[in-house]
C-alpha cells in the first residue's frame, strides 16, 4: 500500500470545520494517495462525543472513502514506540498516538498533514496552520 501523505486528528477536524487550516489540508484530502492511520479515527471520535457533535458517522464515511485506513502494524507499533521515546524527551505533551501517526508516515515515506505544534520541526510534518 503506497500513499503520500497521512492526515493527522488535527487535519481532519479543520477540514470539516471549514476553516482556512482545512483549506489546505483540503487538498492533500482530496488530491488522492493520502492515507488516515486507525488510532485518528478514536482521536476523532472522543472529539465529537466530547463535544456532542452528531456527525461523526457521515465524516467517518468520508474519511473511509477518500483515504487509505492504515491499521496498526507490528511495524508501525515498534517504530511508534521508538519515535515515542525520543519524543517525549524533546517535546512537551508528546503522545502516544502523535508517534503512532509519524511512524504511519514513516512506513511510506509519507508527509503528516497537520497543525499540531508537537510537529512543528519534524522533517516529514506539512503544517497547514
Amino acid at each position: 500500500m503506497s500513499y503520500r501523505h497521512v492526515i493527522d486528528s488535527y487535519a481532519w477536524v479543520e477540514y470539516f470545520r471549514g476553516s482556512e487550516a482545512g483549506e489546505k489540508a483540503k487538498e492533500y484530502i482530496e488530491g488522492g494517495e493520502s492515507a488516515t492511520a486507525s488510532i485518528t479515527l478514536a482521536e476523532l471520535k472522543e472529539k465529537y462525543v466530547r463535544e456532542g457533535a452528531s456527525s461523526f458517522d457521515d465524516d467517518l464515511l468520508f474519511i473511509m472513502t477518500s483515504t487509505v485506513l492504515v491499521s496498526l502494524t507490528k511495524e508501525i507499533a515498534v517504530k511508534a514506540g521508538e519515535i515515542n521515546a525520543a519524543m517525549k524527551r524533546k517535546v512537551k505533551g508528546w503522545g502516544m498516538a502523535d508517534s503512532i501517526i509519524l511512524a504511519t508516515a514513516q512506513a511510506s515515506n509519507a508527509g503528516v498533514i497537520t497543525g499540531d505544534k508537537h510537529f512543528k520541526g519534524i522533517e516529514q510534518a506539512i503544517l497547514i496552520d
